[in-house]
This record gives C-alpha cells, structure tokens and sequence, in this order.
C-alpha cells in the first residue's frame, strides 16, 4: 500500500469511526429514547427526556438578544486581547511596534462600551 494511497488510510479510519458512531447514537436513541418505546410521548417537543410542561414555544425579549449579542461581541474582542498579551514581549524584542495598534483597538472597544452604556443597552430592567 505504498502507491500514495496509504496517506488516506487515517481521513478513512476517521471516516469510518464518524459513520459508526452516528449510527450507534441514532439506535440508542431509538432503543432508549421515549419516543422508542410503547406508550411513550409521540408528536411533541422532546428535550432531555421530561416532558414540557405549558407552552412549547416561550417567547424573549428581545433585550435578552442585545445582551447575548453585546457578550458575545466584548467576549471576542477579548479574545482576541489574550494573544496579544502572550506575545507582547517577543513583538517589542523583535522591535515591531505592537503597542499603538491595540491601544486604538482598545480605545475602540472603550468607545463602544460607552456608547451601549450610554444607550442603555446594558440596563435589563428597562
């Protein structure tokens, strides 16, 4: 198996393993699951074997959207800080000025955080 074909040996096994445990998953959930068995929840919402209780479809404000998306927004820009503080000696040892750019980075970030502060989209309770 030495004609090129050998450096897909392993994308196959993984292949193979994926294939294998998708089918596993679907017969357990089949043989384990409520809607697998005889008298079980049919024609429902299913989440985590309990069954809903009230309305199935709840409805958020729309506040909990621009606060899940100013998080995870501020919660990138983070990390894209956490790089720059591990490397921030071998940058300035190199003498490649790093420290202005994410100054202005930062400076941004600040201005942006007062801007939603400003527009009240950190306050829940509005």
């Amino acid at each position: 198996m030495n004609d090129g074909l050998s450096e897909y040996v392993p994308v196959l096994v993984q292949i193979v393993m994926v294939a294998g445990l998708a089918v596993v998953i679907l017969v357990a959930s089949r043989i384990f699951g409520q809607r697998g068995k005889p008298g079980g929840i049919r024609d429902s919402a299913y989440e985590c074997g309990v069954p809903s209780k009230g309305r199935i479809a709840n409805r958020f404000a729309v506040k909990f959207y621009v606060v899940a998306m100013l998080f995870i927004l501020f919660d990138i820009e983070i990390v894209f800080l956490i790089p720059w503080v591990l490397v921030f000696r071998d940058f300035i040892a190199a003498g490649i000025p790093i420290l202005l750019p994410v100054l202005f980075f930062l400076t941004v970030l600040v201005i942006g955080l007062y801007y939603e502060y400003r527009k009240g989209a950190l306050e829940w309770e509005k």
